[in-house]
């Protein structure tokens, strides 16, 4: 008999010692990173686990811990071990993957919440939250800031390569309101003849002419004055728009900005927006527009989580981890608000965030960035 209540007391505290253990391990944040942290994409996975080290000293939390793990880019097989393993180790929460490409895999893990730094949909996706800064939230801040300017007469310029029937659907279901479109061929030779069309260059150079001829054999001397004034100019008449938004990056940005201005648009009539910048400064030394606006996260907020970034680790971040920063910080806010992290579900507050990339809110399973307006002057970023 007395075998028997020591075997039973044995169970008792073994059972109590195992349930302390579990609530230890409740207390404790384990949030897991999947991204290619060798291969050829090694230098970007590892920009976001060092963002991730740095945003665990910042919040100085013994309870919080990462736990990595390679999942390459584009290998299925890879990326399904990596999630596996982390959910063996009971972690309900991860940040990544990078690409929207590789949701299809995630998707099927409903018992974890996965947060990427995808910008390919603001809304939140089966067990996938997109923290990216989207174009439908860059649209909006350059909307509303054409309004302010008292612009009413818009095209929104994009290119017609693989992204066209993306952003198209993008647009339609935005609904801008009164907004024109004009697709542009890739090719550079051809774009400057389809810009020609969109400026009604050729006729405006007519104009110049006609209104030259005019004063060209009088000699009084408002005559001369007018004659001299018109031979400063390249065209005469202006343009069937009043404000532009380039949805383009790279080179090919720089085309639009060059055709544009060999067509004569009057910068100081037309504003000039575009979207997808990351205050790439090679803007300043190719971009023959004075002044060029655009939507993006807190530039002095970048500029110092860069430094802090270079300072840890002697070299530079990718772009993209400072988004992995502040998902840490989110992952960690919902963590403490909620005291555990069960779904997307734990993710929908009604109050804003503010983070590193700015202020952002997650109502109504939608991720919506409040992006700031900067421009291009002087070889700087100038906040608008």
């Amino acid at each position: 008999m007395k075998n028997k209540i020591l075997l039973i007391l044995s169970y008792l505290i073994l059972f109590a010692s195992f349930n302390i253990g579990k609530a230890e391990e409740a207390k404790i944040l384990k949030v897991g990173l999947i991204a290619p942290l060798t291969g050829e994409f090694s230098e970007l996975g590892n920009s976001l686990l060092y963002s991730l080290q740095m945003a665990v000293s910042e919040i100085k939390d013994k309870k919080l811990f990462i736990v990595p793990r390679d999942s390459g880019i584009g290998d299925k097989d890879k990326l399904t071990a990596a999630v596996r393993d982390l959910r063996s180790q009971d972690i309900k929460i991860i940040i990544g993957p990078i690409s929207n490409v590789d949701f299809k895999f995630v998707k099927k893990f409903n018992d974890i919440t996965f947060i990427s730094p995808s910008n390919i949909s603001p809304e939140f996706d089966s067990n996938i939250i997109s923290i990216g800064i989207s174009l439908e939230s860059q649209l909006r801040a350059i909307n509303k800031f054409i309004k302010k300017q008292k612009k009413n007469k818009t095209i929104i310029m994009y290119p017609k390569n693989q992204y066209a029937d993306f952003i198209e659907k993008k647009l339609d279901k935005m609904k801008l309101g009164a907004i024109k479109i004009f697709k542009y061929s890739p090719d550079p030779q051809v774009l400057t003849g389809e810009i020609e069309i969109l400026t009604n260059y050729s006729q405006r150079k007519k104009n110049l002419e006609l209104r030259k001829k005019m004063f060209e054999d009088k000699e009084d001397n408002q005559s001369i004055r007018e004659l001299e004034r018109l031979e400063q100019l390249y065209t005469l008449g202006d343009v069937s728009f009043d404000s532009v938004i380039i949805i383009d990056f790279g080179n090919s940005l720089k085309s639009v900005l060059t055709s544009l201005v060999y067509t004569d648009v009057n910068q100081n009539k037309v504003l000039f927006t575009t979207v997808n910048q990351w205050f790439d400064e090679s803007i300043f030394y190719e971009n023959a527009i004075r002044d060029l606006y655009y939507p993006s996260i807190n530039y002095k907020e970048y500029r110092k989580f860069t430094k802090m970034y270079y300072e840890n680790f002697k070299s530079f971040p990718n772009e993209i981890s400072i988004l992995t920063y502040d998902a840490l910080g989110l992952i960690y806010y919902a963590w403490k608000k909620n005291g555990n992290i069960n779904s997307t579900n734990d993710f929908m507050f009604k109050s804003k965030i503010k983070g590193k990339i700015g202020t952002f809110s997650l109502e109504n399973k939608t991720v919506n960035q409040d992006l700031d307006i900067y421009k291009t002057g002087k070889n700087k970023f100038i906040k608008f």
